[in-house]
């Protein structure tokens, strides 16, 4: 079939609550060397668009001004040098902006086929958190078998990626989260102890469980009062992984335990990673991870989906944090 002219997109006007977010109509973007052109079947909602559109986030040069992190569904056109991939094939991708839209381009480094077995909106959930997970707690975080993991916002799209992974490469997992409902779910997708943070010390709760050695490593997105509380946790040589700040950048704490306790704390954004770093984390991705979803070991968790023109609800529920998993906007256009 020819490819239309414009195309659906969800465009931000102004930076405000969710319902700046606005259906309009685009040109049709077409594919450059190395790019690959989706007809956007699913699109996840990630922390980052919500900055975004509260104006917090811009994206980085050259990306798209339309939000939306990954996306998946079948090849539409594919550009010079752009060999892997032919129209009709079902893939996903992690892409710089541009998922909230009846088309997205992609870089083909980025694009990787849908997991045998899931389907559109699965495979939409996968690449901003499985990408994340994968680089923060594997690569940055040498998370290893037999070690102890602490990963706060336990039900976030990020916290049941981790969760899932860490258990599935035989660490012992532990996982904060705001009530017992959600408590509950954590443990149901693998991790050891759950720890209503609410109700409980994370610290005395790790201490108490790991007869006082703490974890080996831990990935927050927290951040603020937090920050001293996860260097008590740590045990001797443990790692912090910082990958979000929302409880805010500036804190004070006791910074002789990263000397005393020889820890390692260290951090990464994602977005504005080159096409070629992205690419060799979604080759480790396929080869190490792609065959645990396939055979069902680990599995996205959809909270809620919403029609792309919805965009705005999605926004307004994930900003309630109620949701356990992720959100994902359809497009049947």
């Amino acid at each position: 079939m020819p490819l239309p002219d414009t195309m659906t997109v969800i465009a931000i006007d102004g930076a405000g609550p969710p319902e700046v977010l606005k259906p309009i109509e685009r040109p049709l973007p077409q594919p450059g060397p190395g790019e690959v052109l989706i007809k956007v079947a699913a699109a996840g909602i990630n922390r980052p668009d919500v900055m975004q559109r509260k104006g917090l986030y811009p994206p980085p040069p050259g990306a798209p001004d339309i939000p939306g992190l990954e996306c998946a569904g079948r090849v539409a056109a594919v550009g010079p040098g752009a060999e892997r991939y032919k129209p009709g094939d079902a893939v996903c991708a992690l892409v710089a902006g541009g998922g909230y839209a009846d088309y997205c381009l992609a870089p083909e480094p980025q694009v990787l086929p849908v997991p045998e077995g899931l389907s559109f909106v699965e495979a939409a959930a996968l690449p901003e958190t499985f990408f994340t997970v994968w680089t923060n707690v594997f690569d940055r975080g040498r998370l290893e078998a037999g070690e102890s993991f602490l990963v706060h916002g336990g039900t976030s799209g990020i916290g049941t990626t981790a969760i899932q992974l860490a258990a599935a490469f035989g660490a012992r997992v532990f996982a904060t989260a705001g009530s017992a409902e959600k408590c509950a779910a954590c443990r149901d997708l693998g991790a050891d102890i759950a720890i209503n943070y609410r109700e409980e010390d994370f610290v005395a709760r790790v201490k108490e469980a790991t007869e006082g050695r703490g974890v080996d490593l831990i990935l927050d997105m927290v951040g603020g009062s937090y920050t001293p509380r996860n260097l008590d946790a740590l045990a001797i040589e443990g790692r912090l992984v910082q990958i979000a700040w929302m409880g805010g950048p500036k804190i004070e704490a006791d910074f002789t335990k990263l000397m005393t306790k020889r820890l390692t704390w260290t951090g990464s954004t994602l977005r504005p990673r080159s096409v070629a770093e992205k690419g060799e984390i979604a080759r480790s991705l396929e080869a190490k991870v792609w065959p645990l979803l396939t055979a069902g070991r680990v599995k996205p968790v959809i909270h809620a989906t919403f029609p792309l023109a919805e965009a705005a609800k999605a926004h307004a529920l994930m900003e309630t944090s109620a949701h356990v998993g992720k959100i994902v906007l359809t497009n049947e256009g």
